[in-house]
């Protein structure tokens, strides 16, 4: 029960930041018209980001490791941003009304946003 307890609480601190970062950033936005399908939508939201950053992140990685050493690892804050841009390309395409605008500098603020936000609920959450 530890493990699913986890995931509903990362799953959950994750579509919160998605819904601050529809509130704080301008080029983020959520088309809903009720508060029950913006839940959904940003529940399905985080489920999305959550995939593709736990599938194509490590291949990232590995392939372009010497990116990460040459820039030190600021090539990180442009993989996060293509992720956070490709997470809204999906969303489009399932018919989820969430979308960021532009890469630069909406899906970068975004994803920046969105990893402080969940790191910081993490913190104040017991996970375990």
């Amino acid at each position: 029960m530890g493990f699913l307890k986890g995931l509903l609480v990362r799953l959950g601190s994750t579509a919160l930041a998605f819904w601050l970062a529809t509130l704080i950033i301008p080029g983020i936005t959520l088309g809903t018209e009720s508060i029950g399908e913006a839940i959904v939508t940003l529940i399905l939201v985080a489920v999305i980001f959550g995939v593709v950053n736990a599938v194509l992140q490590p291949i990232i990685k590995v392939v372009g490791c010497g990116l990460y050493l040459l820039t030190l690892g600021l090539i990180a804050l442009v993989v996060n941003g293509l992720l956070f841009q490709f997470t809204s390309w999906i969303a489009g395409q399932l018919d989820l009304p969430f979308h960021v605008d532009s890469f630069w500098p909406d899906a970068v603020l975004g994803a920046l946003f969105v990893g402080v936000v969940t790191w910081l609920l993490g913190l104040l959450m017991d996970r375990d």
